[in-house]
């Protein structure tokens, strides 16, 4: 599947909920930046996230700080090795492919990412 393909399955959201999972999420921001912009892949992500938890009943579970902490984070790592393909990238980078323990943890204090604000808008990282 071409990364156009990715995207446009789960802006329709014909990704099943149930198979989506945390290294899904990263394989669909990868797809988003190697198409556009990161301020453009961004915004479409955030947006589409959000639309794919309404249609599958779960919008408890979107969370803006740790979505945007991802894209940034893939961002970051797709500019240190340029052109490399899915398999290599989830080759240098499996600290962003494992959901529990989180690279997050890294940056965050357990209480900041579990408070209704960071749900709800994006906190800068708060751990030295």
């Amino acid at each position: 599947m071409t990364e156009r393909e990715l995207i446009a399955r789960f802006e329709s959201c014909a990704v099943p909920n149930a198979g989506f999972h945390h290294r899904d999420h990263v394989q669909v921001v990868w797809a988003y930046l190697r198409e556009m912009p990161v301020v453009e892949a961004l915004s479409r992500f955030t947006t589409s996230l959000k639309r794919f938890a309404v249609h599958h009943g779960k919008t408890m579970l979107y969370h803006e700080t740790i979505t945007w902490a991802y894209v940034a984070l893939v961002h970051e790592r797709m500019e240190r090795h340029p052109g490399i393909g899915w398999d290599e990238f989830c080759r240098r980078n499996p600290d962003l492919l494992t959901w529990k323990p989180s690279i997050l943890d890294r940056y965050y204090r357990p209480e900041t990412l579990a408070s209704d604000l960071a749900r709800r808008v994006f906190i800068l990282p708060d751990r030295r």
